[in-house]
């Protein structure tokens, strides 16, 4: 079960976090892996090891806000079974506190980057009459979260974005999907505490695990094991839905 032998999956944002532990669990279950990814040794260094569990897949070092060069990659890579839009930046502030400069870095990346690699797969999957789209949104397109402005406008946009291809492509055979993650400890957790509370890293990362009624953060693994099974035919009754993976933060907060 859950097997994507002969199947090829897109990745980008897959040299780290959660992203990289999608690409090597998709690798380990037969998939050939594609990365797009702003860091190419990051990139390589995940095709290495999947590789070296016997493996396949290929870096393309390329920047998901640049259309044309996201065109070129899938020319390249020709056949597309499988992808998910990983990629994305954070920001930290409200309303008042984002900048115009702000707001645009946040969406180039995280909305305009997902539409450039959607807008490049989706003829592909239509030539093939088939395809699985995975989409990464997140808690903050469901929930209020303090000082988030631009980051949850972002991630309510991939949301409403599922919903939309989902609708669109149905009689294309193309299921898309997304999933919403609370906090998963990677090591943009880790850089993005050290960037905006260096003074009480400790202190910030214990009031951040223990906000998921859990008690922790997430691990990228459980992450990635949930979208195996929305990317494997198992799922091929799962369309237009988004998937909280969050330890009880939307429902149990209260």
């Amino acid at each position: 079960m859950l097997s994507l032998i002969n199947k090829t999956a897109v990745i980008t944002g897959g040299g780290s976090g959660i992203g990289k532990a999608i690409a090597l669990l998709f690798a380990k279950q037969g998939a050939t892996i594609h990365i797009i990814e702003l860091n190419a040794d990051a990139a390589t260094a995940v095709i290495a090891e999947i590789k070296s569990a016997g493996g396949n897949g290929q870096v393309h070092a390329a920047n998901v806000t640049d259309q044309q060069a996201i065109l070129q990659v899938f020319k390249t890579i020709g056949t597309v079974d499988i992808l998910v839009n990983n990629a994305g930046i954070a920001h930290v502030g409200n309303l008042e506190n984002t900048s115009e400069a702000d707001l645009d870095r946040v969406f180039s990346v995280n909305v305009k980057g997902a539409y450039n690699c959607l807008f490049a797969a989706v003829p592909l999957m239509k030539a093939a009459g088939k395809g699985v789209i995975l989409n990464m949104a997140s808690i903050a397109a469901h929930v209020g979260i303090t000082d988030r402005f631009a980051y949850s406008m972002s991630k309510g946009a991939i949301y409403a974005m599922t919903l939309s291809v989902a609708r669109d492509y149905l009689a294309s055979n193309i299921r898309c999907n997304s999933i919403s993650p609370a906090r998963v400890h990677t090591p943009f957790v880790d850089g993005f505490i050290a960037k905006n509370y260096p003074d009480n890293q400790a202190e910030i990362f214990e009031k951040l695990s223990k906000s998921q009624p859990v008690g922790r953060m997430g691990k990228p693994d459980e992450v990635a094991h949930l979208a195996l099974y929305l990317c494997s035919d198992e799922a091929g009754f799962i369309t237009g839905i988004d998937y909280p993976i969050d330890g009880g933060f939307i429902t149990l907060n209260n």
